[in-house]
């Protein structure tokens, strides 16, 4: 049996003539489908969007003709839709700022459309159009990432036994699945390359359900030290569980816990997807500290200056509200703002 799944190819106009022919002598949508050899949604949604109004009669009628033209002008509508970002000025200009202040093209439409008094408003789909056209290629330095793909996630490999008295995520309350409970983190470090030979780091703390990102510099990754800047980062938080990977650096995970009053939760191993969240707040962060940073080289202030755009910025995932709006909403901040 072949499974190869088949392009689908546009309705030529000798089939809408057949079309016309055959609902004059009053034939159902699956005979009309048959004769032709297409599915019977094509020749449903054939009609029912290409179809026009009898001028005479006022009854609406499928004409092969003015289906064909139809069909297109809607076809050249919808691939030229973007064009109308390059002849409003204003909006144009209001694109390009927000890319500049590192909104990506779904949070800048989430924001459009939840402030129709601007007068315009445009799709994520078709700001990405845009970026992707002669037009916008300047601007795509701007976007997260350039990688179009989803990549493939590695199978499980051998079980590591570094680290003693671990809790498996399995473990974890089912609460912190679904982030409709305030307080379950996740952390994770970001190293310096390996040609700078620099032992320092980022450690780098997200909550589940409010997004709140907090990062912290480390001179190294000790087990001691590294726990040390974690119970730092969850102070002032609200916090009932935490999630990290099997890194050596974790090893000191119980005295988390004993200062924090917060169980700590690990990840299979090879399995950092199941810790996503933060994954993308370290994504988030190498915008600002890319690939080959050395981080002994980068400053605390220039780290909470990254973190105070990415907290105040509008997520979809969070209604296009900012992560510090939800923070204090939910209550996760127990002393005041503080990254």
């Amino acid at each position: 049996m072949n499974n190869k799944k088949t392009k689908y190819l546009g309705l030529s106009s000798a089939e809408r003539s057949e079309i016309q022919i055959l609902t004059t002598k009053n034939y159902s949508i699956r005979r009309i489908a048959t004769v032709l050899g297409r599915s019977p949604n094509t020749i449903s949604r054939e009609i029912r969007v290409n179809s026009v109004t009898n001028q005479a009669t006022g009854v609406l009628e499928y004409d092969a003709l003015k289906a064909k033209a139809k069909s297109r002008v809607s076809r050249r509508s919808r691939r030229y839709q973007w064009y109308k970002i390059e002849h409003n000025p204003r909006l144009w200009m209001f694109i390009i700022e927000h890319l500049r202040l590192h909104w990506s093209p779904r949070e800048i439409a989430g924001y459009l459309c939840n402030h129709p008094e601007l007068g315009f408003y445009v799709s994520s789909k078709q700001i990405y159009t845009w970026l992707y056209s002669s037009y916008g290629q300047p601007y795509c330095q701007y976007l997260y990432s350039e990688r179009y793909h989803k990549k493939l996630r590695k199978m499980n490999k051998t079980t590591r036994v570094m680290i003693p008295n671990r809790t498996s995520i399995d473990e974890r309350p089912l609460s912190a699945e679904d982030r409709l409970e305030t307080g379950h983190g996740e952390y994770d470090s970001v190293v310096s390359s390996k040609r700078s030979g620099s032992k320092f780091a980022l450690a780098v703390l997200q909550e589940r359900t409010t997004r709140l990102v907090r990062a912290k510099l480390v001179s190294n990754l000790k087990p001691g030290d590294y726990a040390e800047t974690i119970v730092n980062l969850a102070s002032n938080l609200s916090l009932k569980t935490l999630t990290t990977d099997n890194g050596i650096e974790n090893k000191q995970h119980k005295t988390i816990t004993q200062k924090t009053g917060t169980p700590v939760f690990f990840t299979n191993p090879y399995s950092s997807w199941q810790k996503g969240g933060v994954e993308n707040a370290n994504k988030m962060l190498r915008r600002y500290f890319p690939k080959g940073t050395d981080f002994s080289k980068i400053t605390q202030e220039e780290v909470d200056s990254a973190l105070w755009i990415i907290n105040n910025k509008p997520r979809q995932s969070l209604g296009f509200k900012s992560a510090i709006q939800c923070a204090v909403e939910k209550g996760l901040l127990l002393k005041g703002v503080s990254y």
